[in-house]
């Protein structure tokens, strides 16, 4: 077993996973793994630049995830960085100073990257010969990746939680007019993925990251939340649109009082649940599978 280390920064978290993984077989066995809000692309889609207060809360976040690197004894680290560094004009200001923390480049991936990654790591305990639609709703994008064994087609495509909160809505609750305009953003960039990507053609539906988690946690009706519970666990369509009808009718105290609830998501968890739910009824799918398993183990798995 090689003992790895795989960090994930996206656009408004950053994870780490460290695990030792059979480089054969790929079995992955998991020592810690945790994940901070941090909002990287705080302000990006406006400004192209990271904000300063933003790349200093990412800073802090990495040095807490290096002294937990140092205490398990990973052997290898991979750091990859997605929607919000790719975009940013001052990305080398994130670049130098996660060098500088943590001893490692960051990897500013491709969404196609970052597609491959979130496939490998949502289906490796799947079984069947089913086709899989994987969707990743980010922070500031959303991948679409369809395969079984091995990526067929993956896109990603500009639309995310982070990003289309700060875009749209001024209101709380949004207005009926902002959720027009999400849902437009929404419907625009289904469009785009489906030029390079047969997305209604998949016989079962993936789901990962947060807002997916999030909303399977809420219909479940979980006291607190449990990713065990969450994890391949199966939503139907109508549970789905459910949650996010209570979601849009609610207002931030009554989101922060959802237990199941990250704090750093309540302002952003609306336009992830309408991501979701406009990707559920534009595909035809009957039940979202949920993964607790993504591009953060897929990041660990070719570490090793």
């Amino acid at each position: 077993m090689t003992r790895v280390a795989g960090i994930d920064c996206g656009t408004n978290s950053i994870r780490l996973l460290v695990a030792d993984i059979h480089p054969e077989t790929g079995d992955l066995i998991e020592l810690d793994r945790r994940m901070t809000i941090v909002r990287l692309g705080q302000g990006v889609d406006k400004t192209g630049r990271l904000a300063p207060e933003a790349l200093e809360r990412t800073f802090a976040a990495c040095r807490a995830y290096a002294e937990v690197i140092k205490e398990l004894g990973a052997e290898k680290v991979r750091f990859v960085a997605t929607s919000a560094s790719r975009d940013a004009e001052n990305r080398q200001d994130f670049v130098n100073g996660v060098v500088e923390i943590l001893g490692v480049e960051p990897e500013v991936i491709t969404g196609d990257q970052e597609a491959e990654f979130s496939f490998t790591g949502a289906t490796g305990e799947l079984h069947g010969d089913d086709r899989r639609l994987v969707v990743d709703i980010g922070g500031g994008s959303t991948e679409f990746v369809v395969g079984n064994k091995h990526v067929e087609a993956a896109r990603s495509v500009d639309i995310g939680c982070v990003r289309l909160t700060e875009r749209h809505v001024r209101h709380d609750p949004p207005t009926a007019e902002e959720v027009a305009a999400i849902r437009a953003d929404v419907r625009t960039a289904l469009d785009l993925a489906a030029e390079t990507v047969p997305i209604d053609a998949a016989e079962t539906l993936v789901g990962l990251a947060g807002s997916v988690t999030t909303v399977a946690a809420i219909a479940l009706g979980l006291p607190e939340y449990d990713s065990e519970k969450v994890h391949h666990s199966r939503i139907s369509a109508e549970q789905v649109a459910e949650v996010t009808e209570r979601l849009l009718a609610s207002t931030h105290d009554e989101r922060a009082a959802i237990p199941v609830i990250h704090p750093g998501r309540v302002d952003v968890i609306i336009a992830g649940a309408l991501v979701l739910r406009e990707i559920v009824e534009r595909v035809g799918a009957r039940e979202v599978v949920v993964s607790e398993h993504d591009i953060l183990d897929g990041i660990a798995l070719s570490v090793a």
